[in-house]
């Protein structure tokens, strides 16, 4: 209390107003892998922690995608038998459709550029620059699956630090796939490989997507390749028509000497004119049959990509919506087609409930549907208590608000009075989520308890040792993942 002594009007202002908990950031993703450059200002930002808002922020940071080189392998009919992607680089991409699929605000972690090679070692150097930041609450490491055994030492890395730090998770993706039996090898080694520590903070989606991202090919970006020996085919040896001949001619020469070509008279082609080349491109698309196959299958090899980028976005749309403790599933995905490949049911009876627990969450495309992720569990999907996402979740985001919330009172009288603000503060906390749906429950106090207190958490000694002791516990929505219908027929009745 404040001593007076010399004679006036005096001025105290009496808090009365509780203290809150506030609410903490639920979806924040952090993305580690490969960009263009990494610099602001002059400054490297290799595995530099970075905000950004936007793509346009990205660019202007970490620039653009990688060089969109293609190698379409031809058999001795010419007919196209393998069509592969010459980089691994999924960030940009992945970021893209984060930000299609409802993703705002993320944190970027440049490992390296696009001409070094995919090393583990920088990734989980990557890794190991977020575990002291507090904002993060997803990890996300597209690039993770072109490193040993698919990443699963990398996400294992990732697991621990989840568990560490207590705010986040860290969706996982499965190593490249294009069919079922591809898919099922895959998951078969992330299961043996991801060991069994800590899987409560990790989902896993497949299969890969085929998303609607736009491209441009161009024959400086395409190889193509005899099946037998692997030489080289140069467009112009698989055709005869002089006129396509000629177009591929004018384009060649666009190619190197600009964007644009002027067009002369020749036997041929008797028009004259300025032509983009773009113009020329589309030209042979009509005219070409072979060259329409190489760009929508090189289209389809350059989209296929890895879901966690999806789903970081995903994740963020329902908690914007919803909140949270939605789990989020049978939800709609954004800018992709389709799935690399259907997904039935008897497949996804092994993927979602597994003797190891380990579940795998499905995308699925369905009939007037479109695709959607039918899958809302951890790792830990025998487990009881964590065995889905969302509750997951839930408890990070309320760990990490109350505990954000008690800093205030380190240090405080570890006594009666300051143990009921404490209580107060988590118990109007806690209403408000039970209002909004997030705990299960009639009345608030089915929904959740705050215990604290000399002979309820604490002893004697605990208080002489400067230790407050505070215990919550939460009734928390669980998804309904099998709802089963019951039907039987009634005998009719006078």
């Amino acid at each position: 209390m404040a001593q007076y002594k010399t004679p006036g009007v005096y001025v105290e202002e009496i808090v009365k107003l509780p203290p809150t908990v506030t609410e903490v950031e639920t979806a924040f993703p952090v993305f580690i892998g490969y960009t263009e450059k990494a610099e602001r200002d002059g400054a490297s930002l290799l595995q530099v922690p970075t905000r950004i808002s936007s793509l346009v922020e990205y660019e202007s940071y970490f620039g653009g995608p990688p060089a969109q080189a293609v190698t379409l392998w031809l058999d001795e009919q010419n007919q196209l038998t393998d069509t592969r992607v010459d980089h691994v680089f999924y960030l940009y991409d992945s970021l893209r459709l984060y930000f299609f699929n409802g993703g705002g605000p993320c944190m970027i972690v440049s490992v390296g550029g696009y001409s070094s090679a995919i090393s583990a070692a920088a990734l989980a150097q990557g890794l190991s620059s977020i575990e002291k930041v507090s904002e993060p609450t997803i990890i996300v490491m597209p690039e993770a699956v072109a490193t040993e055994k698919y990443g699963a030492p990398l996400y294992m890395a990732a697991l621990a630090q989840c568990a560490e730090v207590h705010n986040r998770i860290v969706i996982c993706d499965l190593g490249y796939h294009s069919t079922d039996t591809d898919f099922s090898e895959v998951v078969d080694t992330f299961r043996n490989e991801i060991g069994n520590e800590n899987l409560k903070y990790g989902a896993v989606y497949g299969p890969w997507l085929i998303s609607t991202l736009p491209r441009e090919i161009r024959f400086a970006n395409l190889a193509l390749k005899r099946t037998t020996d692997g030489t080289d085919i140069r467009p112009e040896s698989l055709t005869s028509d002089a006129s396509i001949l000629e177009l591929i001619a004018q384009i060649r020469l666009a190619e190197t000497s600009g964007n644009s070509v002027e067009i002369e008279a020749t036997a041929v082609n008797t028009q004259i004119g300025h032509k983009s080349l773009q113009q020329l491109y589309n030209e042979l698309y009509s005219q070409f049959e072979l060259f329409r196959t190489w760009v929508t299958q090189s289209t389809a090899a350059l989209n296929t990509i890895p879901p966690g980028g999806v789903m970081a976005g995903i994740y963020a749309r329902v908690d914007a919506n919803r909140g949270v403790w939605k789990a989020p599933a049978n939800m709609s995905i954004n800018e992709v087609v389709e799935p690399v490949f259907a997904i039935i049911d008897d497949l996804q009876d092994t993927l979602n409930v597994h003797a190891t627990g380990k579940s795998i969450n499905a995308i699925r495309r369905f009939s007037g549907k479109g695709t959607l992720v039918w899958g809302a569990r951890t790792l830990a999907g025998n487990d009881n208590e964590w065995r889905y996402i969302s509750v997951r979740r839930y408890f990070n985001f309320i760990e990490a608000s109350v505990k954000q919330a008690i800093q205030a009172f380190i240090f405080e009288p570890n006594d009666a009075n300051t143990w009921v603000k404490i209580k107060a503060m988590i118990e109007s906390f806690l209403t408000l989520q039970w209002r909004a749906g997030a705990l299960q429950g009639a009345k608030p106090e089915h929904a959740f308890y705050v215990a604290i207190g000399l002979n309820k958490t604490m002893t004697a000694l605990d208080i002489l040792e400067g230790r407050m002791l505070l215990e919550i516990g939460l009734a928390s929505v669980r998804p309904a993942e099998f709802i089963i219908l019951k039907f039987s027929q009634k005998m009719a009745q006078n």
